[in-house]
């Protein structure tokens, strides 16, 4: 089986990817001057919100009471607005501003001219699959119960 060869190319993706520098090269390459910590939270607020703070914290593994200083550091940024939740007015939550979604905008358009030369020797064919294969991953780690994942 070829499940450790897979878990080391994961490890080194999630490396990649939370490597400080990458994250201040794509604001920088977007044109925004947001404070990397907020950077993340920013971008999933815009792909997953309205979100709870307490389920933002599990995925970008801080603890609560930061990330709900960091949302209410957007919210006065005017990036995203904070609001009790239609389903447990208990819960706080973030939803992105239009002003947020430019940035996520920007950022997006970012990240798609760096991927010009990451992709650029493979066949649309190869990426596709790619795309499909990462897609299937990415929903069966999150249909995982939690003793397993």
């Amino acid at each position: 089986m070829k499940l450790p060869a897979l878990h080391r190319s994961l490890i080194e993706i999630v490396g990649v990817m939370n490597r400080p520098e990458r994250d201040e090269a794509m604001l920088k390459a977007a044109g925004l001057t947001l404070e990397r910590a907020l950077f993340p939270l920013l971008v999933l607020v815009e792909r997953l919100g309205p979100i709870g703070v307490v389920d933002l914290a599990g995925r970008v593994g801080r603890d609560h009471t930061t990330v709900s200083r960091q949302i209410a550091r957007l919210a006065e940024l005017g990036l995203v607005t904070r609001h009790g939740s239609a389903a447990d007015r208990r819960v706080r939550e973030a939803t992105i501003t239009p002003q947020g979604r430019n940035a996520t905008d920007a950022v997006d358009r970012a990240r798609a001219a760096m991927a010009v030369s990451l992709f650029r020797d493979w066949s649309e064919s190869d990426f596709d699959q790619l795309v499909r294969l990462v897609g299937m991953l990415a929903e069966g780690m999150a249909n995982l119960p939690p003793e397993i994942g």
